[in-house]
């Protein structure tokens, strides 16, 4: 621990990838004041005295990540929903107290080196084959995230779903336009958010319509990007992220987080 305790002192900017529990232990040991902490893990997602790290997400975002001592890594399900949802709640579109729910399809990479191996393993169960819905007490981790993050007064009803794929994302909202301020249609919203992302690299709104029949929840898979799709009519809305689980949900999220922090263009070593 005392050594632990020198090196996070001494240093200019401290990567955590730790366990909840032990992040917070980590960052507490940190006297130094010109140490600089970004965590991955979700311990101070939502805490006090530390800045949200998705560059895109609100208006100084960025600025904020780029000058703050203390910085959050977000979660991969947390961006994926945080990225369609609070832009609406920023533009005055979606009420905060919206009865929001959500499902989000995940790759088994993101459930660590176990269940890599159990997906993998030749002789694995038949079920595996098919998507699973998991934390079905609606519990997840990520929802403190969502909530507040968002804006919102109540958190989503919230549905993962662990698909056999090594990676990818899509993580989808459906909206009763009804209950919008402005009664917006689905291509109003897509109109909106691809004004709000208008110029970001790595987040992206793509035309409405052109979807297709279906989205393939593995398409980003291996990206960096995170691009939103926005289907439906006058009456509904589905927004739909579609992203990397290990890519804008993890790795390089943090590398964008990191190089904002160490002054370094927002996207080096970032492959686009």
């Amino acid at each position: 621990m005392e050594e632990r305790k020198k090196f996070l002192n001494a240093a200019d900017l401290a990567l955590l990838c730790l366990p909840e529990d032990t992040a917070v232990q980590a960052a507490e040991l940190v006297e130094n004041p010109n140490t600089r902490i970004l965590d991955t893990s979700p311990a101070h997602r939502t805490a006090e005295g530390w800045v949200y790290g998705f560059a895109e997400l609100l208006p100084g975002q960025r600025q904020r990540i780029r000058f703050s001592k203390r910085v959050a890594n977000p979660g991969c399900h947390a961006s994926g929903f945080l990225s369609t949802v609070a832009p609406l709640v920023q533009l005055g579109i979606l009420p905060p107290d919206y009865p929001v729910s959500c499902f989000s399809l995940t790759g088994y990479s993101g459930g660590g080196k176990e269940m890599i191996a159990e997906f993998q393993d030749p002789d694995r169960e038949a079920s595996l084959a098919c998507p699973s819905l998991y934390a079905l007490g609606l519990r997840h981790s990520h929802l403190n995230e969502m909530q507040h993050i968002a804006g919102l007064t109540a958190p989503p009803v919230f549905t993962p779903i662990l698909c056999d794929m090594y990676s990818g994302m899509s993580t989808s909202v459906p909206l009763q336009n009804r209950l919008l301020r402005g009664k917006p249609s689905a291509e109003d919203i897509c109109e909106m958010l691809a004004s709000y992302y208008e110029g970001q690299t790595l987040v992206s709104v793509a035309p409405f319509g052109g979807a297709g029949p279906r989205l393939n929840s593995g398409a980003f898979a291996g990206s960096s990007r995170l691009e939103i799709t926005v289907c439906g009519h006058e009456e509904q809305t589905l927004l739909t992220a579609r992203f990397d689980n290990l890519g804008k949900g993890v790795a390089a999220a943090a590398i964008q987080n990191l190089n904002l922090m160490l002054g370094f263009a927002e996207t080096e070593g970032i492959p686009l």
